[in-house]
């Protein structure tokens, strides 16, 4: 969810993601898995997307730009739990942890940001 301070949620939000696929690599030249969404009228957002790939120095993550209508944008990343090399990533942030749980054969991941 993309939700204000007064945990109202925050509808149109715009929310950019992009990742390296499960090799570890970032297409970039075809800017594959790098995608937007804009949040309903709820709040809400989500991508179908995969797990991505380790590369050296860093543990799983996406990254992610949020930013409500007319607001400032949020750049940050989401890190996935109990991965081995969170604690060696030198940019690593608990507070930045997905909720997963598991969806039939897939995984959902949560996670809720708050915008001024």
């Amino acid at each position: 969810y993309v939700l204000t301070r007064n945990c109202e949620p925050v509808e149109q939000a715009l929310v950019e993601l992009w990742h390296a696929d499960q090799t570890g690599t970032y297409d970039n030249t075809g800017f594959k898995l790098r995608g937007h969404q804009f949040t309903d009228a709820e709040g809400r957002w989500w991508f179908d997307t995969i797990v991505p790939g380790l590369y050296p120095g860093r543990t799983r993550h996406y990254h992610l730009k949020v930013q409500r209508p007319g607001g400032r944008v949020l750049t940050t990343q989401l890190y996935f739990p109990n991965e081995p090399e969170n604690n060696r990533d030198f940019i690593f942030d608990s507070a930045l942890l997905l909720d997963i749980a598991a969806a039939s054969e897939r995984k959902f991941g949560r996670y809720n940001f708050v915008v001024g």
